[in-house]
């Protein structure tokens, strides 16, 4: 394996603001969030992130990063900043026995393109956030949720990630041994 074929390199976590202003507060865990997940994933190969590595599951860690940049769009695009067409990447996907989509792990797209659509998804998602977090309590309407309001759906995302980097730490341990907090 040579340093060429490592699809993420030198990723580095955030500090959290951990008082402050509460959207301040609320990006800044968002963010150490995405790092973290890619923290999980660096210094690994297109082959390495598509490894199935645990036998009671399809999750990969490639997987895991086509999920996590629709929540991104599906929650900061969609449900708070109302855009009805994001530009999801148009990733194979199928539908779970729960009646859930899910992609499909042998989508051919390479790792690289799945990584950069997974930071432009999250780029989208910090220059929308401003204009989307202005009124806190301001009520949006989502299929999984019903009616509720602009904290819950951020509270939710933050709650994905960390559902998703739990998943990713197992995950990477499999691979090759690789912990961390």
């Amino acid at each position: 394996m040579s340093v060429s074929d490592i699809v993420i390199q030198n990723v580095v976590r955030p500090e959290r603001v951990r008082s402050g202003p509460w959207p301040t507060v609320i990006a800044s865990n968002l963010d150490y969030h995405r790092a973290t997940f890619l923290w999980k994933c660096e210094g690994l190969t297109d082959a390495r992130l598509r490894q199935r590595v645990l036998p009671s599951s399809a999750l990969t860690l490639l997987g895991l990063m086509r999920h996590l940049q629709g929540v991104e769009r599906a929650w900061f695009q969609r449900t708070l900043a109302g855009v009805t067409a994001p530009p999801y990447f148009p990733y194979r996907t199928y539908v779970t026995a729960a009646g859930d989509d899910w992609f499909d792990e042998a989508d051919p797209t390479p790792a690289d393109v799945v990584y950069e659509d997974y930071l432009s998804a999250c780029e989208e998602s910090r220059k929308l956030f401003a204009e989307v977090t202005a009124d806190p309590g301001r009520l949006v309407s989502s299929p999984e949720f019903g009616t509720t309001d602009v904290r819950f759906v951020l509270e939710h995302v933050i709650e994905e990630y960390a559902r998703h980097v739990g998943h990713a730490d197992l995950l990477r341990e499999a691979i090759d041994g690789a912990t961390g907090e």
